[in-house]
């Protein structure tokens, strides 16, 4: 044990024990109001106290493991011990996404399913081991998939969001026949801070569920507050966190003082009583004491008075079970002797984690990231739906008898393909359903495939990827809508700190699939500036696995499309589809009327596999390099040389993550001079990527690029001045040429 605080919290623990009183007033002795006479059975609140103690003895080992060099994560979950009666009061089944003091929860949770050690499971996660059950020693989190826990980032409340999609999918997903290792009848536990209650992402998904349940959607889930009254070092105001919980339309209050185990037990059983019955969200408010600091390195006398320490002392949850336990008749002995049987099966656990194995070489720590099975998915792609079902769903007009199609009718279309051939797809989104989406993208779909499966959303982003990651986890496979690339970033750490890292901090035994459709980029015609027209990409190319895709033609939106969603089948990886808004209704790609904008559906389903491009053209002088509205603008560039004598071959991308590195390396080999055309931003854009690729590779050939500028796009024709252009490749091409 390292540390005066962890010795003066165990001693006084063990000095409390010697003076257990039954004839005080509990309320009145720790300076509380218990509010309510509170019964419980002895065997429950010793089996809980058990689950405390070996909580409260994992905290000590965090310490003395980090002071030998031995351990790397030390914030204790002393003082927050009452979860365990959280985890008492509801089944193993039900899914918990839990707050990062949860470690009573934890063992309390693993003690009711045979042949889990939970107080294993924790050492293993304090010192990396690669044997520790979930991450594999990626990260310190809690969790076990046969505890129905998912492990959770530290990111601040980014778990919330998530929480009320899986609620909403356990709801919901018996609409749509789609088997879940979660009971119909369970309920989602998400705990969290009161410091975290303030973040706008925890405000979001309490809104989210307040609005589900004023609308009637089946909402099982129980919000707990872990109400300390600190944030590190900032205290929350007195009686905030009351006044905003116990506000929140249709969402159900509870309150109990999470020091006292046997009231805890009882508000928290009564909590999810209410909430398996009624399907109907709750939020559990418990008052706790915060002990040994916010992480190791914190010392508490640098902001909190003496005195005010002393007091959260005297709230130890662990000297008021012990006084609970004493008034139902348990000795002084019997307890102590749990106590220090807990310090024993610690101590001797955490001799053998110190033995256990770390993670040794890149590609073990990375194996599960982003798993790619090319063929199974190939395969998948290129799986088609009967003609009957089809015939059934479009009517007597299918598709592919419409004739040449435009981007936003490829893309349509597809999605439609894409419902019929995957039981579990949903597309949601603000705007998507009734009106089908700003620019007509899903019209339609709602109609023919049902409100369960294509629907409207909130107006708030990281809501409608919560959701996303919620119906994933749950074996769905969402399709959410983002309608502008630049409504993306207030909520894209859903992307970052939570779709991406779930395969890899679950080594694969958990994931969430899914294709976020995003309307990107500029070209408007000036129409709505900045907030219309966003290039800014950089924030998604960096999160690692993210497949990130960019089509420019009608045809391969729709094979790419079917690539991913078998890709989230088969494989489960997260992808974000960048649509062109300029053209989704181009029809024409060199002169008005020519039709070559469109292209025709098919029937069968073409693949294109992640990471190969599109190459159109034979020119051996000069390989264009670009995506997207780029793409189209090189082909014209392409044709414009060629009749000065300069034959081009453009290198369509087609996928921004991961880039097309070996194809790329192979063109340019061919032609001798690279010209990147990038839409994106010169700094921090895509042609970056591209040149250090060519460099990387040993490319020796000039390389030259143009972009946009450094700027925010602007609202009319100035657009025109600071974004990339077709003369602005052709005047490079040239130079380059020369």
């Amino acid at each position: 044990m390292s540390g005066d605080r962890a010795r003066e919290i165990d001693r006084g623990f063990l000095q409390s024990l010697a003076h257990l009183d039954v004839g005080r007033d509990v309320g009145r002795d720790v300076g509380g109001d218990v509010g309510r006479e509170v019964e419980g059975d002895a065997a429950e609140l010793l089996a809980l106290f058990d689950a405390q103690a070996r909580s409260r003895h994992l905290d000590f080992a965090a310490r003395a493991l980090q002071a030998e060099g031995a351990g790397f994560y030390t914030i204790a979950s002393a003082g927050h011990e009452g979860n365990a009666a959280v985890a008492m009061a509801l089944r193993p089944t039900d899914p918990a996404l839990l707050h990062y003091r949860s470690g009573a929860f934890y063992v309390a949770r693993a003690a009711r399913v045979p042949g889990v050690d939970g107080v294993m499971d924790v050492l293993l996660g304090l010192v990396a081991s690669r044997d520790e059950p979930i991450s594999g020693g990626r990260h310190k989190v809690f969790g076990r998939r046969e505890l129905a826990i998912g492990p959770q980032t530290s990111t601040i409340a980014s778990h919330l969001p998530r929480a009320v999609g899986l609620a909403f999918a356990i709801g919901h997903g018996k609409k749509l026949g789609v088997a879940s290792e979660a009971p119909e009848d369970a309920v989602v536990v998400c705990s969290f801070g009161d410091a975290s209650l303030n973040h706008a992402t925890a405000q979001g998904a309490l809104n989210a569920a307040s609005h589900a349940s004023h609308r009637h959607v089946r909402l099982p889930l129980l919000f707990v507050c872990e109400d300390n009254g600190l944030g590190i070092s900032v205290p929350s105001p007195e009686g905030w966190v009351k006044a905003s919980l116990e506000a929140r339309p249709g969402i159900r209050y509870f309150a109990a003082d999470g020091c006292d185990a046997a009231e805890a037990l009882a508000v928290a059983k009564e909590a999810a009583a209410y909430v398996r019955a009624r399907r109907r969200p709750a939020v559990l408010h418990l008052s706790v004491v915060r002990l040994l600091g916010h992480a190791g390195s914190d010392v508490e006398l640098a902001y909190r008075k003496a005195e005010d320490i002393r007091a959260g002392d005297a709230r130890d949850p662990l000297r008021l079970t012990a006084r609970r336990l004493a008034e139902r008749g348990v000795s002084a002995s019997v307890i102590l002797d749990r106590y220090e049987s807990a310090r024993a099966e610690v101590g001797e656990r955490a001799e053998r984690a110190r033995r256990s194995p770390r993670l040794e070489s890149a590609e073990e720590i990375m194996a599960p990231l982003a798993p790619r099975t090319p063929d199974a998915v190939a395969t998948e792609a290129r799986r088609g739906v009967d003609f009957e079902r089809r015939r059934r769903f479009w009517g007597d007009r299918l598709p592919e008898g419409e004739g040449p199609m435009t981007l936003a009718e490829a893309i349509r279309h597809t999605l439609g393909e894409l419902l019929l051939k995957v039981p579990g797809m949903l597309i949601f989104g603000e705007d998507v359903g009734r009106k089908g989406g700003v620019y007509g993208v899903t019209r339609g779909l709602q109609a023919k495939a049902s409100p369960a499966r294509v629907f409207d959303t909130l107006l708030d982003e990281t809501t409608i990827l919560g959701l996303a990651l919620g119906c994933a986890q749950h074996g769905l496979l969402p399709f959410p809508e983002i309608q502008y690339l630049a409504y993306l970033h207030n909520a894209e750490d859903q992307l970052r700190g939570e779709a991406a890292t779930l395969s890899f901090f679950s080594r694969g035994q958990l994931r969430n699939p899914m294709v976020v459709r995003i309307a990107s980029f500029a070209y408007q015609k000036g129409f709505g500036g900045h907030f219309h027209n966003d290039d800014a990409v950089a924030v998604l190319r960096d999160i690692p696995g993210l497949v990130v895709a960019a089509p420019s033609r009608p045809d391969d939106a729709a094979a790419m499309l079917h690539t991913l969603a078998a890709a989230g089948v088969v494989d489960g990886t997260v992808s974000v589809f960048l649509e062109p808004i300029a053209l989704y209704h181009a029809r024409d790609l060199y002169e008005p009327g020519d039709g070559r904008g469109c292209a025709p559906h098919r029937a069968v389903p073409e693949h294109v596999p992640i990471g190969e491009p599109r190459v159109q053209g034979e020119g051996r002088d000069l390989l264009l390099v670009s995506f997207a509205n780029g793409a189209r603008m090189c082909l014209r560039v392409a044709r414009r040389l060629a009749a000065e004598g300069v034959h081009a071959r453009v290198l369509d991308l087609r996928w921004l993550a991961p880039l097309p590195e070996e194809a790329l390396l192979a063109h340019a080999e061919a032609c001798g001079r690279v010209l990147i055309a990038d839409e994106t931003r010169r700094s921090g854009g895509v042609s970056e990527g591209v040149m250090a690729a060519l460099l990387d590779g040993g490319f020796q050939g000039p390389v030259r690029r143009v972009t946009s500028l450094d700027s925010f796009v602007p609202l009319g024709p100035a657009a025109d001045r600071v974004l990339l252009s077709e003369d602005a490749i052709l005047a490079a091409a040239r130079a380059l040429i020369s």
